[in-house]
């Protein structure tokens, strides 16, 4: 589905507009990884064109990566939900080959749907200023949903890509962003955001 269609889907929910602010924003790309290259596929394209538009405006990025080292010990009620886990240090649990992060931009290792849990990311966000946070990647109703809701209990304001997050099937995706966009994010598309890259970009001395 193409994120105009997304977008009008959810339209009844998500009445509030608003823009990420310039120098104050970051960009969450959560796990990203090779254990979950079927689904993230269809929206490779557009976290890579997010990523790249970000990085060139001067948009502070961070990664998240999902693994367990033992997951009988630190995967909780995951290892009682799921029948597999992705365990940290093999293939599967490695990033993207297109979305290597660079030398400054951290990756933040989580045993949990949130990656603020057990983690230091609102420390690192809060310690360089960030107030708005824009959340793509992979799965748009477990990591990303509960990212952005936990997100928003911390005061962040979200935004969340419509069209650069992506789950198992189209059903558990809508919904999502409806549940989003009702009482926690503004939800928009790659596009858009790519574009107020450009008009941060273009302003004398200002940069995000």
């Amino acid at each position: 589905m193409a994120s105009n269609n997304y977008l009008k889907e959810i339209k009844q929910y998500n009445v509030r507009q608003a823009s990420p602010s310039s120098g104050k924003t970051a960009l969450i790309v959560v796990d990203m990884q090779r254990y979950f290259e079927g689904v993230a596929a269809p929206i490779l394209e557009n976290v890579v064109a997010l990523l790249h538009a970000c990085r060139a405006a001067g948009v502070r990025v961070v990664f998240t990566r999902h693994g367990h080292r033992d997951p009988m010990k630190d995967g909780g009620m995951l290892t009682r939900w799921w029948s597999d886990l992705i365990v940290h240090g093999t293939l599967e649990w490695a990033l993207m080959e297109d979305l290597s992060p660079n030398p400054d931009e951290p990756i933040i290792d989580k045993i949990r749907y949130s990656a603020f849990h057990g983690t230091n990311l609102d420390e690192w966000l809060r310690r360089i200023g960030i107030e708005d946070l824009i959340i793509t990647g992979v799965l748009t109703n477990c990591c990303c949903e509960t990212t952005a809701r936990d997100a928003f209990v911390r005061d962040y304001r979200v935004f969340f890509v419509a069209d650069g997050t992506a789950t198992v099937n189209e059903e558990l995706h809508v919904a999502s962003l409806k549940n989003l966009a009702f009482g926690f994010a503004h939800v928009v598309d790659a596009k858009s955001l790519c574009a107020w890259t450009k008009s941060i970009s273009s302003r004398p001395g200002e940069h995000a």
